[in-house]
């Protein structure tokens, strides 16, 4: 087999595997079998195993002795440095993109942040973050600089595993979120500096992770959270 097929093949296979990670069909600490997995595609294990390595070198699978490669499950640790990552580009990212954010754009991110409204009340936290990333997405998609847009990709893709899990810890943090897109969208849409939309963007993304934080460890976030609400 060519390496120019066994290159084409790996992308479906990637393509494939990454799909259902992100949808969660395969949930964190899912086997991955080489072998059904080709099966499946109707292909050999060579470029199943490829599209494996580069989901490894993006921290979506781990390798296990004896058992194999498994949908990685994101510790807590992984959870805050790629939340303060993600912060930190898609900021940037928001701020570079909000000159170039069309009317359209903004009717568009308006709409889903309407429908993530109207789930509060019958809250669904893996449709709720679905409409959150395409949120985000249209806001920052217009960034002149691919590399940063390929580095949110990553990010986003890092959190997969845990970011429903997130949001139903923390059941007050979705209704305080969608306000806060809310500012986002103003925002942008009166024309303010770039700088101030992407500390806006970046402190919306950092909320979210003290209140995860804050609901996993109440008894040492107590007087952190207080200080914020002060400053705030």
């Amino acid at each position: 087999m060519s390496d120019t097929l066994i290159g084409s093949k790996s992308q479906v296979a990637y393509d494939w595997i990454r799909e259902r990670i992100a949808r969660h069909e395969f949930s964190p600490g899912y086997r991955l079998v080489l072998g059904s997995i080709a099966d499946e595609l109707q292909m050999s294990v060579v470029p199943v195993r490829e599209a494996i390595r580069r989901l490894e070198a993006e921290h979506l699978v781990t390798f296990e002795k004896n058992v194999g490669a498994r949908v990685s499950v994101v510790d807590e640790d992984q959870y805050i440095y790629t939340m303060q990552t993600l912060g930190l580009l898609e900021g940037y990212a928001t701020g570079l993109a909000a000159p170039h954010v069309t009317a359209d754009d903004l009717a568009r991110a308006t709409k889903v942040n309407e429908r993530m409204h109207r789930l509060l009340d019958h809250f669904d936290a893996h449709a709720y973050t679905q409409l959150n990333q395409q949120f985000h997405s249209i806001l920052f998609a217009p960034c002149p600089n691919p590399h940063i847009l390929d580095l949110v990709d990553r990010a986003w893709s890092r959190l997969a595993g845990l970011r429903d899990t997130s949001f139903s810890l923390i059941p007050g943090r979705p209704q305080h979120s969608v306000e806060e897109h809310d500012q986002i969208l103003d925002l942008i849409r009166d024309g303010a500096d770039p700088v101030e939309i992407e500390l806006l963007t970046r402190t919306h993304r950092m909320r979210t992770l003290d209140a995860f934080l804050a609901a996993r460890h109440p008894d040492t976030h107590d007087t952190d959270t207080d200080t914020d609400s002060e400053a705030s």
